[in-house]
């Protein structure tokens, strides 16, 4: 029997995460399926960096705003269009920046954005994986055009940022597609990669070339850049092979000297995983994808990232686990537990606080060292911001040179 109301846990205003207002819980309406909808129950659940960022471009309106992505649950209600799914099939997705997250009782989702869960994992290892999943597959076998297939392919990449929440799981398909993988982390997270597999490593703290050049590739096939590519793109230029695939998933505010790949004839291949479900693009091979994925995780060819587990799904619990992703010091993913066990307010009840009292304040909970995969280049003086290519224009580079 589905309740009428549900508990969920929303953001109202943009706030420090440390603020007791930044995330309140709160009593909502059961939402209803529409035609290619299901209806989900939730189990668990895990955080994003997408989370923090949309909590910080609120704008004051007075209305909940429920964020997350990341799913697994129980399907409790079915749209008359649903196909291939019952009420009570235990499901995974990541959802849709169009609608309302999965910080909630009880989620709407488009079952074409859906798959059957794995059976062998536990919830929380299954929560931990969706977006980050296939917001690799994407960009490994659709945007850089390596084929989906174990041991398909030969040749080498170097990933940036390989302890996150994505490359955590890239460099596991990377290396089942057949590539040799070079990943990119801190000293401190290699035995996290290691564990996954990884055993070519390079540190961020120092120059990458001379690193990878030490590994035995004097250049590499594909770059994957997981954070932001400004302070890595003049070691790209000068590492990436002839005809390579240089992939990123980051925006920057910044300008990419992009003629630097030019004469290498590199393509520049971006991710945004959300693209299919805001403009309604080929949405079915989302679920397509994590229904191929969860067989990889059954067959044990895949394992989960999690990595931090909170049990409850309560507002207490999501504001310490946003906090953790603001250090940008984690590993792996971050997942939180049902049951959900706040003290919900009605919505008349919740807190609003003067925004103008934090006008000097930062919105990060902790001030920080930059994140596993730093925003600078060893060298540089901090909080500066150098595109310098390391060798020269790449022209001037390369040449007869094998990979």
């Amino acid at each position: 029997m589905v309740p009428k109301m549900m508990r969920a846990i929303a953001a109202f205003q943009t706030l420090p995460i440390r603020d007791e207002a930044s995330l309140q819980d709160v009593w909502l309406p059961v939402p209803t399926p529409r035609p290619n909808d299901v209806l989900v129950k939730i189990l668990a659940i895990s955080v994003n960096p997408v989370d923090v960022r949309i909590r910080h471009a609120l704008h004051g309106q007075k209305r909940p705003h429920v964020l997350g992505f990341d799913a697994v649950g129980e399907i409790v209600q079915l749209g008359v269009d649903v196909r291939d799914f019952t009420v009570g099939d235990r499901v995974f997705y990541f959802g849709s920046t169009q609608r309302p997250g999965s910080n909630a009782e009880y989620q709407l989702v488009d079952y074409r954005l859906i798959a059957k869960a794995p059976q062998r994992l536990t919830l929380g290892q299954t929560a931990a994986l969706p977006m980050t999943a296939v917001t690799a597959w994407e960009l490994l076998f659709e945007r850089m055009s390596i084929p989906a297939a174990a041991h398909a392919t030969h040749g080498s990449m170097l990933v940036i940022n390989a302890a996150g929440g994505v490359g955590s799981i890239l460099v596991q398909l990377a290396q089942w597609a057949g590539l040799d993988v070079i990943a990119v982390a801190s000293r401190v997270n290699w035995p996290w990669l290691q564990k996954y597999g990884i055993h070519k490593l390079a540190d961020y703290h120092s120059d990458l070339t001379p690193q990878v050049q030490a590994l035995g590739y004097d250049m590499v096939d594909y770059i994957a850049t997981l954070y932001d590519p400004v302070p890595y793109f003049g070691a790209i230029a000068d590492l990436i092979a002839p005809m390579g695939h240089v992939g990123s998933i980051v925006a920057t505010d910044d300008s990419l000297p992009v003629a630097w790949l030019k004469n290498k004839s590199v393509s520049l291949d971006w991710e945004y995983v959300f693209s299919k479900s805001d403009y309604a693009y080929q949405m079915a091979t989302q679920g397509q994808i994590l229904q191929r994925l969860s067989a990889l995780l059954d067959a044990g060819a895949l394992r989960s990232t999690i990595a931090y587990n909170f049990h409850g799904i309560n507002a207490r619990n999501l504001r310490q686990a946003q906090a953790m992703l603001e250090t940008k010091n984690t590993i792996g993913k971050i997942t939180l537990q049902a049951p959900f066990d706040g003290e919900a307010k009605a919505l008349d009840d919740i807190v609003w606080k003067d925004p103008q009292s934090y006008a000097d304040e930062t919105l990060v909970a902790f001030p920080s060292r930059r994140p596993d995969d730093g925003d600078r280049r060893a060298g540089t003086d901090s909080g500066q911001r150098h595109l310098v290519h390391p060798t020269g224009r790449p022209s001037d580079r390369g040449k007869d040179r094998q990979h």
